[in-house]
């Protein structure tokens, strides 16, 4: 099965930075992105879409992280970043990778839509 690895998060001061980065890999499948994101849930909230980018780039960002966050992504590599400044208390949260992906082996493809574990962020002095 296709799985995404997490990395990045952890405990940062107000006004601080993070990098989260989310690989997908799958040994026996050729992997095409299609669009990737990242979600987050905070504690007793439902999760919510933080951004997501297409594999032509096209990115959409909520609004409580415009201009502070940044989304980027590298299809050859499968893998999705979330550049975190100016970080607020209010970003505590589990960070949850997305992707939507094609699969193939040989000829044969599927359309999958796989998470990420999770990473924490924690934004306190």
């Amino acid at each position: 099965q296709v799985q995404l690895v997490e990395s990045g998060g952890g405990l940062v001061q107000p006004g601080g930075s993070l990098r989260l980065s989310c690989a997908a890999s799958g040994s026996i499948f050729t992997i095409y992105t299609i669009t990737m994101g990242w979600y987050r849930q905070a504690p007793g909230k439902q999760r919510e879409l933080v951004a997501t980018i297409t594999s032509g780039d096209s990115t959409n960002y909520a609004d409580s992280v415009k201009g502070r966050f940044t989304i980027s992504g590298d299809n050859a590599k499968n893998t999705v970043y979330l550049q975190m400044n100016s970080l607020k208390p209010e970003d505590t949260a589990v960070y949850y990778c997305n992707q939507y992906l094609k699969v193939a082996t040989g000829p044969n493809y599927r359309y999958l839509e796989v998470w990420g574990q999770g990473t924490l962020v924690t934004v306190s002095s």
